[in-house]
């Protein structure tokens, strides 16, 4: 479990250091934004869909270090993929931030997020802007949020 400790601290400090894909998508045709108030960590996320393909995808945001290196982790990720596809792997990614689980077979650099299992209060920083680029995707223009809400 050493190694996914290492992998986990080196991954998440490289891409926070240097976030992949941290800018305005001047060509985005969807745009989603989300906020954690607990923490204080705020998001843009900008898609370039062709068909129902992001054909590019991007972020500007300010938080913590897990959730701007989970957002940058996703751009890296979820670019060429179909809708479908991203949903899917975010899916696997919410599973794996709140169970820790990797499988030895599926390790990538995703598998760094596992770590913040334990964490708790951190796992919301982790996919904030995960929701919110689902929700750009699909169109939805209500920001995602970490908090419930009431309707």
């Amino acid at each position: 479990m050493n190694d996914l400790t290492d992998l986990y601290q080196s991954v998440i400090l490289d891409h926070n250091r240097r976030p992949r894909n941290y800018q305005v998508l001047p060509t985005a045709n969807r745009v989603g934004s989300g906020n954690n108030p607990l923490c204080g960590d705020e998001i843009t996320v900008y898609v370039k869909l062709e068909g129902d393909r992001i054909a590019d995808i991007s972020f500007q945001g300010s938080g913590c270090a897990i959730s701007q290196a989970s957002a940058s982790l996703m751009t890296v990720n979820l670019k060429g993929k179909t809708i479908k596809e991203a949903e899917a792997i975010a899916a696997d990614v919410m599973k794996l931030i709140t169970t820790g689980e990797v499988k030895d077979d599926e390790m990538s650099d995703l598998s760094a997020l596992a770590g913040v299992h334990q964490f708790p209060a951190r796992i919301k920083c982790a996919t904030l802007s995960w929701h919110a680029a689902l929700n750009a995707a699909k169109g939805e223009a209500r920001p995602a949020t970490t908090e419930k809400t009431s309707d």
